[in-house]
């Protein structure tokens, strides 16, 4: 079941508000930001049940409703969910900025903001990517900082001044004390805010060609598996313990690919979404976690497929998306979209559930995702 709402501004970021994994539940809020408006601004949005909730348009069950907005200032470059009431943006003025939703009056007020947080010696540099493990923020800029916030706090927590000479364009955590960031010349880095060092503890690349990489994510359950993308379109799968050049390269779009999600449960199943208007759905299926019974015959030799079995480690540990051999990686991908033009510059799944945002001022929602 899938709905699309027009909402006449470019979307430029969409999220799930979490859930508690234990109640099983399936998503029903998410939160968008836009840019390249007159007015910008971040919108809370319901698909759940409307019954007699004040304010919200006549719709069908399940269309996305508008609950609730507020003003943003500069555009949204990034927005992730801090926990249930709070979100953070990353603006094009260089401000790291906590709202608050506050679900009983439906409103939206801004909680804390660190205005000029990314900044050059005389003007705002945009801040590009914030990452959050309450009530720690990370931030990360077109200046080359790193900036540590607290929620709980007003100051900085921590600034690596000069971490790159590049723009920053994401980051993710690694681990709790660990994160990894990508820039504009095709180089990811890992950092570890337990140092003091403003240098990073280990740096990756695409070999060759200085393709600026946009977005990253890390696989949920293996923390040493990412997932990047950039300028090329291309979906590039690295394991951060083996060398320093991606496992497998993929080629996924033919324009900018904006953003790379794992499954948060099911990271055998990963989305992208590009410039080219088009978000896809890669699915793998792993053998390694078949038991062995099941691998007989042809099977058995898609179980190891030159992917290097960690020290020590088991074999079901290995993830299907370090495959080097992708012919025999039976990678399946599915066009999630009815054929697009503009820009699909943001996605989010959750549960069954997937929003994606465009610069066509569509939102899509997509309730059965095969996962």
């Amino acid at each position: 079941m899938e709905s699309a709402k027009y909402v006449s501004q470019k979307v430029s970021k969409t999220r799930w508000r979490p859930v508690s994994y234990s109640s099983l539940q399936q998503p029903d809020i998410f939160a968008t930001g836009s840019w390249d408006n007159e007015d910008n601004k971040i919108s809370i949005w319901s698909i759940g049940n409307h019954h007699g909730s004040p304010g919200l348009e006549d719709g069908f069950e399940g269309d996305p409703q508008l609950i609730c907005d507020f003003k943003h200032d500069g555009d949204v470059l990034d927005l992730q969910f801090l926990d249930q009431e709070k979100i953070v943006t990353a603006s094009s003025t260089g401000a790291v900025t906590i709202f608050r939703h506050h679900q009983n009056s439906q409103t939206i007020s801004v909680s804390q903001r660190w205005a000029r947080a990314h900044r050059y010696p005389c003007d705002n540099a945009p801040c590009t990517g914030v990452v959050c493990s309450s009530p720690e923020i990370v931030s990360v800029g077109e200046d080359g900082r790193i900036i540590v916030f607290r929620a709980d706090q007003e100051g900085v927590t921590r600034v690596i001044e000069n971490a790159d000479s590049s723009t920053i364009h994401a980051v993710t955590y690694l681990r709790t004390t660990e994160i990894l960031t990508v820039n504009s010349i095709g180089q990811l880095k890992l950092w570890d805010l337990r140092q003091q060092s403003s240098s990073p503890s280990q740096i990756l690349s695409l070999s060759g060609d200085r393709v600026p990489l946009y977005c990253v994510d890390r696989h949920p359950n293996q923390q040493h598996i990412v997932a990047t993308g950039g300028q090329d379109g291309m979906l590039c799968i690295w394991d951060v313990r083996q060398g320093n050049v991606p496992s497998s390269l993929m080629e996924a779009h033919s324009a900018e690919m904006w953003e790379v999600h794992f499954h948060p449960t099911n990271p055998d199943h990963l989305f992208t979404c590009s410039e080219d208007g088009s978000l896809l759905h890669w699915e793998t299926s792993s053998h390694a976690d078949m038991p062995s019974f099941l691998q007989g015959g042809r099977t058995s030799s898609m179980a190891s497929w030159g992917a290097v079995t960690p020290a020590g480690g088991n074999q079901s540990l290995i993830s299907a998306w370090l495959s080097r051999d992708s012919g025999k990686s039976r990678l399946e991908t599915t066009h999630m979209l009815p054929s697009q033009t503009l820009s699909v510059n943001s996605l989010d799944v959750l549960g069954q559930c997937l929003v994606c945002g465009t610069d066509g001022e569509a939102i899509f929602v997509n309730r059965q995702v095969p996962v």
